[in-house]
């Protein structure tokens, strides 16, 4: 049975030309449509036959018990897992009392696109009933990034060949039933009926329900409302109970005529609002819509993604599979950040229930990055929301015996609901992570405000928990022990080097932070000492060196451990995680994802040594078998770096295939929103070298073969940006803002606006790449020469 689904070739669209029943669990994730607060699933219109029914609201979640065998001090004891809410997408249909569905019947032609530029779902259906009736279908599904709790459905029925009577059925659905789950612990658990029963509401052509949770004690209001166009004799009727509310439109219809329903719907949330308010809230933006119209919302949608793309869009020639998904990645990452004003930006974005909806340290380390550079907002709203939870965060380093706040590994709303300490709470680089998205964010918008009301305090109390979690050695060394870096198969390790190096950086910017704003720093009760004390623990951190190997240990003590056995390990065992203990992972030599080698892209400062970093990069190559989505992106910028370009093509297929071609094979519970996130950074920062954070913005642009042009737009401030890469030259243009002093391949120029300036790329000799463990190369896309 496939689980790949197969679209058309083309820059600005997603198009799946026939139905393919064994892919649609991943299609309805690809097809999902969101805007940060509201997500929908891309499930068929008639709401079956289905993969996964989603219909997702930001941060809105059910708590649940984490049960443990042997429970110790420390561990949480309440999970949170995101729920599906009431559905809003389901129309179904009934044509001369034959119900549509596509299981049935013969399927003439069944046509779905994700339009990229529009931001819609359209679907094209012509189905013949079994009874012999024809009907022509269409539909074309919006969630609006203008206005935020809104979606729409315009819903259109032609009868062909001869009369037909339809009835349309459009509904409002809570608690519908889940498919059950699989035994991994990237999926999320399932919650029977998460949803009581609180209000419900009708009118001419509408409806709405409000319901609530039982643990979290949230509550959530979602309505709907109708125009239909069609026959005189078409008529309406409106129904509701507890958990459905239906508008039906009964009508006869002549061949060739059609009736066309557009369908407006609101939802809203609240923890606080009362029920009546939360009511009052979505009737309002029914009406807000309505007066909209659907030409309205589509202009709006279409105005809003020209500005998202004149600042994101990437342009590749010469692999046109990379372009498309390319684009849809960039698309989803923006449908995940674009309205969720301080809330999270989970894993899967809101596409579906994997890993529970839960947020990591991947949406600040590779999706802030790519939403600093376009759209900014965005992400200093994920970072606003990281400081809505200090509280938290702060309340869990206590419950620790620790200083400063200790943020979660994942979450919903604030609180630690990872059950299993070594690879949950122990991965303290989270705070690190979350310090460096600050400091990117800061270099690149230069947001003052957002400093003193955000900034300071989160890089004030991630560096406390350092100078608290750390401690100098006889030998004066800053060391940082017992914590789990990226890599989850090398847990509860000393000194892993990518956490020791952000945490220099989070204790340095800590320090630099409080000096600028002594008044904030007095607030927080900084003592006066303190920044002295960050700053000799960043001077004295250990950074533990293999002499002998003459290579950085990703842990100390790593390269002495046994190598794992690559050769005799089947690929029918990957990934390691579910078919290994995790004893025999810890005490091995095996990567699940790039650790040492993020440190050496993001710390770039540190790791200034090329020849030093070749060694490094080829060592960790060998026993890296990237059981991670996230892995790939982060080879691929280094190996560019280093002039494997076509190991680096390679990673880059891989990171941005990886959802479109569902290389992971769970593509079904979500998409992964930071390997798509990822591959905006392979791009930026691999091929177009960006890095920043020196004394001037920084390019070492260079080409794979499959490649012939790459041109990126990016904004940093108040500057647009534009990065032409061609195989021998690169081209810069300021296209708004001031002048900007440039570097390129270590040569500084001044960036005048509106200018452009043309420097030669510098030819670099060929490279035998490393190799990897064996059967964990990945799928070549160039004339790759492996050593």
């Amino acid at each position: 049975m496939r689980d790949k689904p197969t679209f058309k070739l083309e820059p600005w669209h997603v198009r799946e030309e026939s139905l393919d029943l064994p892919t649609l669990a991943e299609t309805e994730s690809l097809f999902a449509l969101a805007n940060g607060h509201l997500g929908l699933r891309g499930n068929l219109d008639e709401g079956e036959p289905f993969g996964l029914p989603g219909t997702y609201l930001n941060s809105f979640y059910e708590q649940r018990p984490l049960p443990s065998a042997e429970p110790g001090y420390g561990d949480p004891e309440t999970g949170q897992s995101i729920i599906n809410v009431t559905n809003g997408k389901i129309i179904r249909l009934l044509v001369d009392d034959e119900p549509f569905d596509i299981r049935y019947g013969e399927l003439q032609k069944h046509e779905r696109v994700l339009d990229l530029q529009c931001g819609l779902l359209r679907r094209e259906v012509e189905w013949t009933s079994p009874a012999g009736q024809q009907a022509r279908v269409t539909s074309t599904r919006l969630v609006s990034l203008s206005q935020r709790a809104v979606a729409a459905i315009l819903y259109e029925v032609e009868a062909v060949g001869r009369p037909a009577r339809v009835v349309i059925q459009s509904e409002l659905v809570a608690n519908e039933p889940l498919p059950r789950i699989r035994k991994d612990p990237r999926v999320s658990q399932i919650l029977d009926s998460p949803l009581v029963a609180e209000q419900q509401a009708r009118w001419a052509a509408g409806a709405a329900l409000v319901h609530s949770t039982n643990r979290s004690e949230l509550r959530l209001a979602a309505a709907m409302d109708h125009i239909h166009e069609g026959p005189d004799n078409t008529a309406v009727e409106v129904d509701v109970n507890h958990d459905i509310a239906r508008v039906t439109f009964t009508s006869h219809l002549r061949p060739g005529e059609k009736i066309r329903i557009i369908k407006f719907l609101a939802y809203g949330w609240s923890g606080v609002r009362s029920r009546q308010a939360l009511f009052d809230q979505v009737t309002a933006a029914l009406t807000a819509a309505k007066h909209t119209g659907w030409e309205g919302l589509l202009a709006e949608q279409r105005k809003y993604l020209d500005e998202y793309w004149e600042n994101a869009d990437i342009e590749i020639e010469g692999d046109p599979e990379i372009q498309q998904a390319v684009r849809l990645g960039l698309f989803h990452v923006l449908q995940a950040g674009a309205r969720a004003e301080r809330r999270p930006i989970g894993a899967k974005g809101l596409t579906g229930v994997g890993y529970e909806g839960h947020t990591f340290w991947d949406t600040d380390i590779f999706v802030l990055p790519a939403l600093t550079h376009t759209v900014p907002k965005a992400a200093g709203d994920a970072l606003r929301w990281r400081h809505s939870t200090l509280d938290a965060a702060r309340r869990r380093a206590m419950d620790l015996g620790l200083k400063g706040a200790a943020f979660p590994w994942r979450t919903i709303a604030g609180q630690e609901c990872s059950g299993y300490w070594p690879a949950g709470t122990a991965a303290f680089h989270i705070n690190a992570d979350i310090a460096y998205a600050v400091t990117r964010y800061l270099d690149a918008t230069q947001d003052e405000q957002f400093e003193k009301d955000v900034g300071v305090e989160l890089l004030v109390e991630t560096a406390r928990l350092w100078e608290g979690l750390g401690h100098f050695d006889r030998e004066g060394r800053f060391r940082i022990d017992g914590v789990t870096g990226p890599d989850e198969y090398d847990a509860l390790a000393g000194n892993n080097v990518y956490t020791n190096l952000m945490a220099q950086n989070n204790l340095r910017a800590a320090a630099g932070a409080v000096q600028r704003h002594l008044d904030i720093a007095r607030t927080l009760h900084v003592h006066e000492d303190e920044p002295a004390r960050w700053i000799a623990a960043a001077e004295a951190m250990y950074v533990p060196f293999d002499e002998t190997l003459r290579v950085h240990p990703q842990s100390e003590g790593f390269t002495l451990h046994q190598m794992w056995e690559f050769s005799n390990t089947d690929a029918s065992r990957y990934p390691l995680l579910l078919n290994y203990p995790y004893f025999e992972l810890y005490r091995k030599q095996v990567v699940k994802q790039a650790d040492l080698v993020l440190a050496m892209h993001l710390r770039h400062d540190y790791f200034h040594d090329q020849e030093q970093k070749d060694r490094d990069f080829t060592y960790y190559e060998h026993i890296t078998v990237r059981d991670s989505s996230l892995s790939a992106a982060c080879q691929a910028v280094i190996a560019a770096e280093l002039g494997y370009m076509d190991l680096a093509y390679d990673y880059l297929a891989e990171t941005a295939l990886v959802d479109i071609a569902n290389l992971h094979h769970n593509t079904s519970d979500g998409i992964h929103l930071a390997s798509m996130a990822g591959t905006w950074n392979v791009l930026v920062a691999g091929f177009g070298g960006l890095r920043v954070g020196g004394k001037a913005l920084a390019f070492s642009p260079r080409l794979p073969e499959g490649i012939s042009r790459l041109a990126f737009n990016f904004c940093y401030r108040d500057r647009l940006i534009s990065v032409v890469v061609l195989k021998n030259k690169a081209t810069y243009m300021i296209k708004s803002g001031d002048p900007l002093t440039l570097s390129h391949h270590g040569e500084e120029f001044e960036l005048a606006a509106q200018f452009l300036a043309t420097h030669a790329i510098p030819e670099i000799a060929p490279k035998q790449a490393p190799a990897q463990p064996p059967g964990r190369e990945p799928l070549r896309r160039g004339p790759l020469r492996r050593a």
